[in-house]
């Protein structure tokens, strides 16, 4: 995984931007800046999401996100039992067995009652609040091929 102060820097220097002058884009400081490219400090979820935009990335790369996870619901894969399947049996690789069964989505839901679901539970694991996940999720969701 790409730790957020490594994404940050390098990302900021392929942009050809000084801390300063994407401290100014943000609204913050230059010492900010520095804190989270150091590892010192780390903004929070709806900073990242500004952040992301000025530097014109998914908000997911910012994030220390693993390589596979959900593309329904967003939730991390951490053993070989949560994938789902396809009609012929085959593990599915992209999606988790809570979201996609069969070949199929496992139930018909919109992105914001998606969001509304898993916002609490994700709350529960992260040790967030609800809206902090609720704003990340609403980031994250619109990037996955379920949304797309």
């Amino acid at each position: 995984m790409i730790m957020l102060k490594d994404a940050l820097s390098r990302l900021r220097r392929e942009r050809g931007l000084t801390q300063e002058e994407l401290a100014r884009r943000l609204y913050i400081t230059r010492q900010a800046v520095s804190r989270w490219e150091t590892g010192a400090t780390e903004p929070g979820i709806d900073m990242i999401k500004l952040i992301a935009r000025e530097l014109d990335v998914p908000v997911t790369t910012l994030l220390d996100m693993p390589e596979h996870y959900c593309q329904s619901c967003g939730m991390m894969f951490t053993g070989p039992d949560q994938h789902g399947h396809e009609a012929d049996g085959a593990e599915a690789e992209d999606f988790c067995r809570w979201c996609y069964e069969d070949g199929a989505y496992t139930y018909e839901t919109t992105m914001e009652d998606m969001i509304e679901d898993c916002a609490p539970r994700m709350a529960e694991f992260m040790g967030w609040t609800p809206d902090e996940c609720a704003s990340l999720l609403g980031a994250v969701l619109p990037t996955l091929k379920r949304w797309k």
